[in-house]
């Protein structure tokens, strides 16, 4: 414990005390400050105050222990950031850039990387705020490395992503692989949020923007933005072996963000495919999906699972704007006879809106491949082109129910609805022959301004009393 103490005299003898204390690693007793401070113009021998910061992360990571923030000052750091200590429910460890100041963590000093190679990384770590920095030009060549801004693994829980700007991580082997904030449940993880981030012009390669994967019990991710992106915006997957036991992302909320022009079309481990979901539920359990807006990707939002005989479980796709994607707005079931399905989930209230831009035949809604017992109620949906508003391909359709949706009447164009394989080119002949939609309506929704995407409701739109019908 360092105290240095001022005494002033003017007539009126007076003390002011001011304890500054510093921890120190190995000290038996030693306390820690609220604060440590690094700068690019530091030292490492200094004490980490604001006046004397560190020179590194890498020496910051090392002193900063439960209770302390470390403030990074504005500058360019060419080193990855592990974090070291775990805080407490009380007393949490942040790494955040000073008031306003610009951080940026750089990758442009990696040069062959072998494996997984990121400029973040949390491993085992309990109670961590990452908060207002800038991470990006990492490149990796090789197909075995795996390039990644921020890196949460192990059985680390509790655990903050917030306001950061990833950005140029990317791979540039055809088979390789890069993430832009990658959290990997090896272990039992719980409570990870990733909230109020930007996301973008990565070069992902098989790999996703943002990715949770395996034994993750408990998340939220929300506010942000994910756009530009080679390959899936959000991913949430289980069973791909990523932890022995309970190896599924569940109990989850994805809502508020914003997710578009994310594409696999040209990705050379996709080729001319389309197949890049903004949001998409891979083999995940009891996951709300709400109030996010997607445009402009390959499938807008997507539920299923890439493994046989495993499902996507109580998928609620609620209240979310999907417009303008590629190959279709919402997707469920698997994409052929050798993947999973998906059950027990519902997509209601949501606005779905020209996507199928190209025409590929997936619609508005499209239910692909063992589908069972899933409610798709009360969405209004304009058709594009390709006037196809549901699309089912397959027979594997069982016990799943469409009513008391709204489908947009337009003039000298009739719609299209696909049902186990059979083609019904009106309302009515869809109704007769499938048993759903028993309370849809074929009418113009009459949206305020659909030019400007603003899909508020003209009061007197005839949609109102379908959609807003108590359940």
């Amino acid at each position: 414990m360092r105290a240095l103490y001022f005494i002033l005299s003017a007539g009126i003898l007076a003390s002011v005390f001011i304890a500054l204390a510093f921890y120190k690693t190995g000290v038996e007793g030693a306390e820690p400050t609220s604060f440590l401070y690094v700068s690019p113009n530091g030292n490492d021998q200094n004490e980490g105050t604001k006046e004397k910061p560190f020179r590194t992360l890498a020496h910051a990571a090392e002193e900063a222990v439960a209770g302390i923030t470390v403030m990074i000052r504005e500058g360019t750091y060419h080193e990855m950031l592990a974090v070291k200590h775990s805080g407490s429910a009380e007393k949490p460890v942040t790494f955040q850039n000073y008031e306003n100041e610009k951080v940026v963590i750089s990758g442009e000093a990696v040069s062959d990387a072998e494996y997984e190679t990121p400029l973040i990384y949390i491993h085992n770590q309990q109670y961590i705020i990452i908060s207002g920095l800038t991470i990006q030009d990492l490149s990796v060549s090789s197909e075995e490395a795996t390039a990644m801004g921020i890196y949460v693994s192990g059985s680390s829980s509790h655990i903050t992503i917030k306001n950061n700007h990833v950005r140029d991580i990317k791979t540039t082997a055809d088979e390789g692989n890069a993430h832009g904030i990658a959290v990997y449940g090896t272990d039992s993880m719980k409570d990870i949020k990733i909230e109020d981030n930007t996301v973008e012009k990565l070069t992902l390669g098989a790999s996703e923007a943002v990715v949770l994967n395996g034994n993750i019990d408990g998340f939220t991710i929300s506010g942000n933005v994910v756009r530009d992106n080679n390959n899936i915006g959000i991913d949430l997957i289980g069973y791909e072996g990523t932890a022995e036991q309970n190896d599924y992302v569940r109990n989850g909320v994805v809502e508020n963000n914003t997710v578009y022009q994310n594409s696999t079309y040209g990705n050379p481990a996709y080729g001319d495919d389309y197949s890049a979901g903004g949001i998409y539920v891979d083999g995940g359990q009891s996951i709300e999906i709400r109030n996010n807006t997607v445009y402009g990707n390959d499938i807008g939002i997507e539920a299923t699972s890439e493994h046989k005989g495993k499902y996507a479980v109580d998928i609620q796709i609620t209240d979310n704007t999907v417009y303008e994607n590629t190959y279709a707005g919402i997707s469920i079931g698997g994409y052929d006879k050798e993947r999973g399905g998906t059950i027990d989930s519902v997509i209601a209230h949501n606005i779905v809106y020209r996507n199928d831009t190209k025409g590929l035949g997936g619609g508005q809604i499209l239910l692909q491949y063992d589908t069972k017992n899933n409610k798709i109620e009360k969405n209004i949906i304009t058709a594009s082109d390709s006037r196809i508003f549901i699309a089912n391909y397959f027979t594997k359709n069982e016990e799943n129910r469409v009513n008391h949706n709204v489908y947009h009447k337009e003039v000298d164009n009739d719609g299209i609805w696909i049902w186990k394989k059979n083609k019904y080119d009106s309302f009515s002949s869809y109704q007769t022959a499938t048993n759903q939609d028993q309370d849809g309506i074929y009418v113009d929704p009459i949206y305020r301004d659909e030019k400007s995407y603003d899909f508020t409701l003209d009061p007197d739109s005839p949609a109102r009393p379908v959609i807003e019908e108590e359940k």
